[in-house]
């Protein structure tokens, strides 16, 4: 026998316990970001949809760029990634001008990217916008 001590049976089971929990939270508290198959947001200029596709004081969510695009009363666009601040998780429901998120129930206002419900402390990310040739085009370099 070597000259350690062996651990008892509870220690062993008290580390097998709590084992599980700690990747649980360790997974639950993750930056996400573009892990799981979530693409990114747009690294170059993307074509979204036709211009008529969001009216005035109304937004429009394009989940496949992860960008919303909301438009004003004056007819100015606006962009924003679609993925949360809070986690990375792609949001995936917009309610009037409110997107909410599905990880943790963060809300953001579509028309100025602000935080409208916690978890989530920091805005969403800003987007480059235009209007081209009858198409709503966002991301860098738009």
């Amino acid at each position: 026998m070597s000259g350690r001590p062996s651990a008892s049976r509870r220690t062993v089971l008290r580390g097998a316990a709590i084992t599980p929990v700690a990747g649980l939270g360790l997974a639950a508290c993750s930056g996400g970001g573009s892990g799981g198959g979530t693409p990114a947001t747009p690294t170059a200029p993307v074509v979204l949809g036709a211009e008529s596709e969001v009216s005035a004081g109304g937004a429009q969510l394009y989940q496949d760029q992860n960008v919303v695009v909301s438009r004003a009363g004056d007819g100015s666009l606006k962009a924003f990634s679609s993925i949360c601040t809070h986690a990375g998780c792609a949001i995936n429901k917009l309610q009037g001008t409110t997107l909410v998120c599905p990880c943790h129930g963060s809300e953001f206002d579509a028309r100025t990217g602000k935080v409208l419900r916690a978890p989530a402390t920091v805005p969403l990310h800003p987007l480059p916008v235009e209007e081209k040739n009858g198409k709503i085009v966002a991301g860098p370099g738009a």
